[in-house]
């Protein structure tokens, strides 16, 4: 036996299940709202706005809130749904959510006499490309033989 002879090793692919893949895309997604969110604190003059309860023409309410609320809580409901709806409830329920989700990048932009700061421009370009892998994974789901 020859000490000196090396063995080559590959590294290991483990293969990701579907359902683990969109999980973590709907995780890393709330990432990137809470930071733009957070990050918006940061703008000159933007605590202000918030303490007199009006942002970009928006009055806070308890509609508006409440909306928001819902809004951000179904990619939270999303991590567990991914992982645990059936396969073909699940494929539809991420490409739906993932669709609706990508409309909702389009207000701000919309909005009369919004300025877009780079920083959340770049958020927006990475929420969309992480919304489009979340409905590519799941339009893409693996078949398998009846």
């Amino acid at each position: 036996m020859n000490s000196n002879k090396k063995t080559a090793r590959v590294l290991e692919d483990v293969k990701i299940n579907v359902k683990i893949k969109l999980s973590a895309l709907w995780v890393a997604l709330m990432f990137l709202y809470a930071y733009a969110d957070i990050k918006a604190f940061y703008k000159p003059g933007h605590i202000g706005e918030v303490m007199a309860g009006e942002v970009a023409g928006m009055q806070f309410t308890q509609t508006l809130l409440f909306g928001t609320a819902i809004l951000m809580a179904i990619p939270i409901f999303m991590v567990f749904l991914s992982l645990a709806l059936p396969a073909k409830v699940n494929r539809w329920t991420n490409i739906i959510v993932g669709i609706f989700h990508a409309i909702i990048l389009l207000p701000p932009l919309l909005l009369p006499g919004a300025e877009i700061w780079a920083y959340l421009g770049l958020y927006m370009i990475l929420e969309a490309v992480f919304i489009a892998l979340i409905v590519w994974h799941a339009w893409k789901w693996p078949k398998q033989q009846a």
